[in-house]
């Protein structure tokens, strides 16, 4: 038997995808652009927007005779146990396949934001902890076990990581981001591409792009950025992510950016992703964005035109189930409305990728090999590592932390006693769980209430809740009160409860009008304050709230951003002593709850000044975060002032020492200042750091190797340049505790950079450094 070129893996994967397009009917070629979710819900509260208005009938038996693209969320949808969902979706893919002429399954995707939404799946710390973490390292291992579940279930694709860079934190996707900083967000976020892509899983990068500088932080709000803020704060992240990640896949954002929708810009899709990026995987649609193309955007008059604006700008996929790329799309290539080329651009595509994952090869099997556990012991151990080192100690003034292991301890607040307090929401818990609440847990999370009780056996330990966690009743905070006035040292531990669309105060669709605390957990603060007992603020939360009206009068505060299932374990473990914290501010903590939106990006305009009563300053700096040991900074060499070409290098290096009694890590971060440029540059940004782990007394030493490219911007005129002048790099323990400073001046003619600039300060480190401590 003579077998198709198409089916030969000998044969490059283009020539075998060219074969099989030609061979290819117009509607088998359209079906490869769309997925289909089964059992989506089309009524009440769903986990996408508009889901119950967007969602369409279709026939399933006779769809797939044509064949079909994806799959949407056969484990994220609804509660389903793995090994059965595994060998159910096996099934349909066999289905799918002895359907169709060619034999093609479909390719599955799911949401892996903060680990594989599916139950009973290990749920690890949000985005915002792993930038708290600045451990590229650990959150790529963690990418990896992710891709590994999903490939053990017959999975392909996963729509993470969220590469948007905070521009506003009322915004409520917030917790979903890494961080304001593009140069965290995109090391971080590539590492984690990289994890997931080793796994053999498409990583999807989202939302592309700009999507996070909403107007007014509003969620699917118009974004007003200019051209350069786009360039040099929206785009980095993922140009990271693609060059340095290798990336698969990448999702158009729903915003519209200046009046042009994301998914409907070629500018954006095509012209800068593919022909300036290079990039030659799919673009997908976030869930109905195509469809929104006429409903929201109003640039298309019907599901039809959405389908040829979004083909024409570059979407090859339209996600999560079909409506405009199904019989509207087939309707107008027939009527002549759409070039049928646009279907075999994006058709190829699609081909490609699914010849690259072996889904045309004949020895295919759909069939999952091995056990499946989702929650394995090592995932768990991660997860608890990852969420130690994202745990941010504010303050601690006085030494209040470690707690006493005998003392008495009145722990309060709403977010003490629920396991959810640890989980963002794209957990499966708070994202798809809710809606099915006869359905247990699926993995077991340990409150932080339980946790310190367990950390801490010798202690005693009362509770009150006090409060909810966003309704405005204060009654229970007399209780609160009694109980705090009986304890050496009260806990109070607030914050968020993830959720969608406004059924929380922290999620997709949950934004703020304000960064107070929500409901009346500010109150119940003030009330536990005034009682003079000491009191540690604990905050579980999915983005920073203002806390100036409590500055100085609080015995601790320690920062959690939704640190996962392990999450009680290691916020008691800080408070306990246990655990040495580690982790820095990803996102500045504002002093006042107006003042905002700001982020620590601001040029001169955006600082405090006299030419207004409003002071933006933060009360805790990006990059903030104190130990329970200390360390001194030693060795220093930058040099004198040095004059270097705007193509050189330079070399910043310097010893850090832990002086203290006990391991501990610090965090080296490297910081440019622009004092004189051709258009407004922020005051100060990142452009390196490197985490330490060092024993009592040891040492390591640090030397950041600087390149100009780093210092790059966007000019007046759109190019990307160095330009000679003065430049200093600071070497500092946050964005403003800077401890020492090199001085350059940049020499020879302005420098135009391409697409092979460097996007990177490498770090190297000598010395003691040690595997990482707790």
């Amino acid at each position: 038997m003579t077998t198709a070129p198409w089916r030969d893996p000998a044969l490059p994967a283009a020539d075998r995808v060219d074969d099989l397009l030609s061979r290819m009917t117009l509607e088998e070629k359209t079906a490869q652009l769309y997925g289909v979710w089964v059992g989506a819900a089309t009524d009440g509260d769903g986990v996408a927007p508009l889901q119950s208005e967007m969602t369409t009938d279709y026939d399933w038996d006779e769809l797939i005779t044509q064949g079909l693209g994806q799959l949407t969320r056969p484990f994220g949808t609804a509660p389903v146990d793995p090994a059965l969902g595994a060998q159910a979706l096996a099934r349909a893919q066999r289905r799918i396949a002895d359907a169709g002429r060619f034999g093609i399954p479909a390719l599955a995707h799911e949401e892996c934001l903060a680990g594989f939404t599916a139950w009973q799946a290990t749920a690890y710390p949000v985005p915002l902890a792993w930038g708290a973490t600045f451990d590229p390292e650990l959150v790529e291992e963690m990418a990896r076990r992710i891709g590994h579940d999903l490939r053990s279930v017959g999975v392909h694709q996963g729509l993470a990581p969220v590469l948007d860079v905070v521009r506003d934190p009322r915004w409520g996707r917030v917790e979903e981001t890494i961080g304001e900083d593009p140069y965290l967000v995109g090391t971080v976020g590539a590492a984690y591409v990289r994890g997931l892509e080793s796994a053999g899983i498409i990583a999807t990068l989202k939302h592309f792009a700009g999507y996070a500088s909403s107007a007014g932080a509003r969620n699917l709000a118009p974004v007003r950025a200019g051209v350069r803020e786009f360039a040099d704060v929206t785009l980095p992240p993922f140009e990271m992510a693609l060059r340095e990640g290798g990336a698969r896949s990448v999702m158009a954002a729903y915003n519209d950016t200046d009046g042009v929708p994301a998914s409907a810009d070629p500018g954006l899709l095509t012209e800068l992703l593919r022909e300036r990026w290079g990039f030659t995987g799919t673009v997908v649609a976030d869930y109905f964005g195509i469809g929104f193309l006429q409903t929201l955007h109003r640039v298309a008059g019907n599901p039809a035109q959405a389908a040829r604006v979004a083909l024409e700008a570059g979407i090859d996929v339209e996600l999560p189930t079909l409506k405009c790329y199904g019989k509207p799309l087939l309707e107008a290539v027939r009527a002549g409305e759409v070039p049928e080329s646009l279907i075999d651009r994006a058709a190829h595509r699609v081909l490609l990728q699914k010849c690259e994952l072996g889904l045309l090869d004949e020895d295919w099997r759909p069939e999952p090999t091995g056990r499946i556990d989702l929650d394995s012991a090592a995932n768990r151990a991660l997860a608890g590592r990852l969420a130690e080192e994202s745990v941010v100690l504010l303050d601690n003034p006085d030494g209040l932390l470690p707690l006493a292991p005998d003392t008495r301890i009145a722990v309060v607040g709403p977010r003490a006693a629920d396991a959810l307090a640890m989980l963002g929401c794209y957990s499966f818990p708070s994202h798809v769980l809710t809606h099915h609440p006869e359905v247990p847990m699926g993995v077991e999370i340990p409150t932080l209430l339980d946790s310190l009780r367990a950390e801490l056996p010798d202690a005693k330990v009362t509770f009150a809740e006090g409060c909810g966690v966003s309704d405005p009743d204060t009654s229970g905070i007399e209780e609160a009160v009694a109980r705090t006035a009986e304890a050496d040292v009260c806990v109070a531990v607030l914050g968020d409860r993830a959720g969608l669309f406004g059924r929380g105060t922290s999620g997709e669709g949950c934004d703020a009008t304000d960064l107070r605390l929500p409901g009346a957990q500010g109150e119940l603060l003030d009330a536990l304050v005034a009682t003079g007992v000491p009191v540690v603020l604990v905050l579980l939360t999915g983005r920073p709230y203002a806390l100036g009206r409590w500055d100085g009068r609080l015995g601790a505060v320690v920062q959690a951003f939704f640190p996962g299932e392990e999450g009680g374990p290691a916020v008691a473990g800080v408070l306990s002593g246990r655990v040495n914290p580690s982790g820095r501010l990803p996102v500045s903590v504002p002093r006042l709850p107006g003042g905002q939106p700001w982020t620590y990006l601001q040029p001169p305009l955006g600082l405090r000044a006299d030419v207004s009563n409003l002071d933006p300053t933060p009360l805790y700096p990006f990059g903030h975060g104190r130990s329970y040991t200390a360390f001194t900074w030693e060795d220093f060499e930058g040099g004198p002032a040095a004059e270097v070409d705007t193509d050189g290098t330079y070399d910043v290096s310097l010893t850090v020492r832990n002086t203290g009694e006990r391991a501990g890590a610090e965090v080296v971060q490297l910081y440019l200042h622009d004092p004189v440029a051709s258009v407004t540059r922020p005051d100060v940004r990142l452009i390196g750091y490197q985490r330490l782990s060092l024993e009592p007394g040891a040492s390591a030493r640090v030397t950041f190797h600087f390149h100009t490219d780093l210092s790059a911007f966007t000019d007046r005129t759109g190019r990307r340049v160095v330009e000679p002048g003065a430049l200093e790099l600071r070497l500092g323990a946050s964005s403003t505790d800077v401890r020492h400073t090199a001085r350059l001046t940049l020499t020879g003619p302005v420098r135009v950079l391409g697409q092979d600039r460097r996007l990177l300060c490498e770090a190297e480190v000598s010395g003691e450094v040690s595997e990482e401590v707790r």
